[in-house]
């Protein structure tokens, strides 16, 4: 099935909206675990240092943006990249933080909580 097509205001929405869902640091990490492999929440918890309820929160919108997708078996969820695209953007971002890390890491123009 063809998605309809966006209109250029719905288009840059959705980019703009693109970028606040990546800018979050544990979604960001979330995507960088599932690039290796599938994983469990439990997997994700541990290696992420983070509450439950925070990773399910943040899986459950990554989930709603297409980007991940979960497999169940009884109680266990397993999530995995539904987009492979987002490979091609994380390591388009992983180049343009690096060439610009010094100016991004001393930047005081889009506030602390950034890092």
């Amino acid at each position: 099935m063809t998605p309809p097509t966006a209109t250029v205001p719905e288009l840059d929405l959705a980019s703009a909206r693109l970028f606040r869902v990546l800018g979050n640091p544990t979604r960001l990490g979330i995507l960088e675990l599932l690039l290796e492999r599938p994983r469990t929440v439990s997997e994700l918890i541990e290696r992420l240092g983070c509450s439950p309820s925070r990773v399910s929160n943040h899986l459950a919108c990554l989930r709603w943006c297409g980007f991940v997708e979960a497999e169940r078996w009884g109680r266990t969820a397993t999530y995995s990249i539904r987009d492979r695209g987002v490979a091609g953007v994380m390591a388009a971002a992983r180049q343009v933080a690096t060439d610009h890390c010094h100016h991004l890491a001393s930047c005081t123009r889009i506030g602390p909580d950034w890092v």
